[in-house]
């Protein structure tokens, strides 16, 4: 046997969704009860339909209530393009809501394209499931929309602005490399989906493993030499960010072994390649005197192709989110350099030491973060009141469900784009002046 195919036969074992269903064994999750007591029986049931994704169906009857997994499957259609599961839809079942002890029961939040609800599945070991949901938080907005302000706000601007452009980038090839790729999330039975949020997307590449993997990386990368602490500390920290993100994905049943392998070595291979440049670009949208035109029009272009690699999923909007988010941040570091609110420190006072903590300097810390968080959150609903009405307006599609709506890029687009950007843009502009005003800056 060749090397080549020894390779494809361990990349084959590596996706098995059975391997993700025994992990989540392990870690005391089981399937509802509405299931097959045995789960080997879930795995049998399954095997021939883990090669291809088309064939996975969804589990329903005409009154809607359970069926034995495998029967009664309807076939997906073929996507236009070919090859692949469809996008817009789950990729692999998820069982009806079972009888469960009300003490052991636990369920995510919904899809936020299709509405579907996360199984209520038992979980003997709740320690466990709390980390790995506080993993699986680590990629997720509300994470992002306080860590980046707080690098900025409170720690040290020039980290936080340079996070967040290798984060865009990180994130921005993951995507696209999902919607090319076409790969489907592991199939349920005989994995237990315990978030379905994110089940519309394709699965290869893994992009919680690619954001929690650049950014404890990219934070000791950044940091070291330029504070003083000890490398052993950021080396532990990479450690366990990387570590409990990646487990997270299996434990939810969201992505393959080989999904997570995929996600971390592909950032690795990004990092070694881009990272040089990030101070180049960094100082180019600090100082260039056209560097909000060609950064908006940039981001731009770059939401617009990645809309045409494949039909509708949530990962369009969360593109030109990230997108929305990156140019609104860099945009507005740009003004504030050039009206000097806020100024990086010299080289010569290089190393940063690390300043006592005071109960001024921590309520000040906290203050800003509140203040902050709520106004841009505040924007941020403004604008997702005034874009979408106003897209749907002036492309002349109809507004009356929201969801449908967001589905034609015409709105998503804009929408993600320009409410993220004003989001983005009061982080490093709008926020810092308000702290200026009121004297905690």
């Amino acid at each position: 046997m060749s090397l080549r195919q020894r390779l494809a036969q361990l990349a084959g074992r590596l996706q098995e969704p059975q391997k993700v269903a025994r992990f989540q064994r392990l870690c005391g999750v089981e399937a509802p009860r509405s299931r097959s007591a045995d789960p080997r029986e879930d795995e049998k049931a399954e095997a021939p339909l883990a090669g291809d994704g088309r064939r996975r169906g969804r589990q329903a009857g005409a009154s809607g209530g359970p069926r034995p997994p495998g029967g009664d499957c309807n076939q997906c259609p073929d996507k236009p393009a070919g090859g692949g599961a469809p996008n817009g839809v789950r990729n692999g079942l998820a069982a009806e809501l079972g009888p469960a002890s009300p003490r052991r029961a636990g369920a995510l939040r919904r899809n936020s394209l299709t509405g579907e609800e996360g199984e209520l599945a038992c979980v003997n070991n709740w320690p466990l499931y709390y980390l790995f949901c506080f993993g699986t938080e680590l990629g997720n907005e509300l994470f992002y929309i306080t860590f980046f302000p707080f690098w900025i706000w409170n720690l040290d601007p020039l980290v936080g602005r340079r996070l967040v452009v290798i984060w865009v980038l990180v994130m921005y090839l993951g995507q696209c490399t999902k919607d090319i790729i076409r790969w489907p999330r592991p199939a349920s039975p005989p994995v237990v989906k315990l978030e379905v949020f994110y089940n519309s997307e394709y699965s290869m590449p893994s992009t919680h493993a690619m954001s929690g993997t650049a950014i404890p990386i990219s934070m000791v990368l950044l940091t070291y030499g330029r504070w003083q602490y000890p490398l052993l500390y950021g080396l532990i920290l990479i450690a366990c960010w990387c570590s409990l993100v990646c487990l997270s994905r299996i434990y939810m049943g969201m992505h393959s072994i080989l999904d997570i392998i995929a996600g971390f070595l592909y950032t690795i291979l990004i990092l070694a390649v881009f990272y040089p440049f990030v101070d180049l670009i960094d100082n180019f949208n600090q100082t260039h005197k056209y560097a909000p035109l060609i950064i908006i029009g940039l981001h731009l272009a770059l939401g617009i192709f990645s809309f045409t690699l494949d039909t509708w999923s949530t990962s369009r909007g969360d593109t030109a989110e990230i997108l929305g988010s990156g140019a609104g941040i860099a945009c507005g570091a740009h003004v504030t350099c050039n009206v000097g609110l806020i100024l990086d420190p010299s080289l010569d006072m290089l190393p940063l030491a690390r300043l006592p903590i005071t109960v001024t300097l921590f309520g000040k810390a906290i203050l800003r973060i509140l203040i902050g968080v709520v106004f841009i959150l505040i924007v941020r609903n403004i604008m997702k009141k005034i874009t979408i009405p106003l897209a749907c307006k002036i492309f002349s599609i109809p507004c009356d469900d929201i969801r449908k709506a967001r589905q034609h890029m015409e709105v998503e687009l804009p929408y993600r784009y320009i409410t993220y950007g004003m989001v983005g843009f009061s982080i490093t502009f709008l926020v810092p002046h308000i702290f200026f005003f009121i004297g905690i800056s």
